[in-house]
């Protein structure tokens, strides 16, 4: 006869925490016998003295974004690469950004690759939407790998031309920015992602933002964009359990690089501009599109981007539903408004 009870009523190993099968390996010490799914297990506990208070797997996390985290009831694999896809104007840049917020406060480290942006703009991105990034600067939480300002020809002339302000946030950044000197050498652009990793002990914690992928790919060729991804994905992701953010933005062709690559990577989150909705409008909509090894909701959420709070969802039927009750009520006149009122006091 087959068991189809499943695993809810099986005693959990006392050394690996996963549930006992039909023969269980016990071990007596005083007056307590521990019971093991295996003798690996029994040996491991002698050998180390110590046992696991609960089952990792690969530990899952939340966003700390909303319209993400709902449609992500079991949380995200923590070991995994995933590409934000999606249209110029969704700002898919904010995304990262606010991704790379939310870890901070979680008291992780994060590194922010940036190939569109010098790093005093980065920080600039955080501080536009109020979120003060420079205590996480000078702690050394923050880091960014500087994959742009190589396009700067004179670089004493750019510094003699910043006002006082930016001034400042390049002396609180510059300790923390590690520059490539060319980006198109994918082994140096590899190694100095792997050194900034290594000096902030980053394993089985913080992220990695890429903010382009799309502009890595005019950099290299083919073959060396593709190696590049999985390269990162196995040593960043599946080496070191930390997860990568990747931004590309479509420039033609859905299915060139990066687009095309939905069997290597391991989540898909599309962004777009819908224009049906609402007539007139475009709305900025996000749907997670794929994630292995959890439960995915795949649902399109409207979205905004407001200083302080990051990505807050919508309805945008509803909110134009409740925008034309309140034009009604305003173009009524006042007396109908005051009999309704009677009216309704009365029932």
């Amino acid at each position: 006869m087959s068991d189809v009870s499943g695993n809810a009523d099986r005693r959990p190993c006392d050394f690996c925490r996963l549930p006992c099968l039909d023969e269980t390996v016990t071990l007596a010490h005083g007056e307590t016998t521990y019971e093991f799914c295996s003798e690996t297990c029994r040996n491991e506990m002698v050998a180390n003295d110590r046992v696991f208070t609960t089952y990792h797997g690969f530990r899952q996390i939340t966003t700390g974004i909303s319209a993400l985290d709902e449609h992500l009831p079991e949380g995200l694999p923590r070991n995994s690469f995933i590409l934000l896809s999606g249209e110029g104007g969704t700002r898919d840049n904010a995304i990262g950004t606010e991704l790379v917020w939310r870890t901070l406060r979680r008291g992780e480290p994060a590194i922010v690759v940036s190939f569109t942006e010098p790093p005093i703009s980065v920080i600039e991105q955080f501080l536009s939407l109020e979120w003060n990034v420079l205590p996480y600067l000078e702690s050394g939480q923050l880091h960014v790998l500087d994959c742009f300002t190589y396009r700067v020809s004179d670089r004493d002339r750019m510094f003699t031309r910043m006002d006082e302000w930016n001034h400042f946030l390049h002396h609180v950044t510059a300790p923390v920015t590690t520059t490539v000197r060319d980006p198109s050498d994918t082994s140096e652009l590899q190694n100095k992602l792997d050194n900034c990793l290594e000096s902030l002990s980053m394993s089985d914690t913080g992220i990695v933002a890429i903010d382009s992928l799309t502009e890595f790919g005019t950099l290299v060729q083919p073959v060396q964009a593709y190696d590049f991804v999985k390269d990162i994905r196995a040593d960043v992701c599946k080496g070191r359990f930390v997860t990568v953010f990747a931004g590309a933005t479509f420039a033609g062709e859905e299915n060139a690089f990066p687009h095309d690559m939905s069997y290597v990577i391991d989540g898909l989150v599309e962004l777009q501009l819908n224009g049906s909705l609402v007539d007139d409008v475009l709305i900025k909509r996000i749907r997670i599109r794929k994630m292995n090894g959890v439960l995915t909701i795949p649902e399109w959420v409207a979205y905004e981007y407001t200083s302080g709070d990051g990505l807050i969802s919508f309805d945008p039927i509803e909110e134009m539903e409740s925008a034309e009750e309140a034009i009604e009520s305003d173009e009524q006149p006042s007396s109908d408004r005051n009999a309704r009122s009677e009216l309704d006091a009365s029932e």
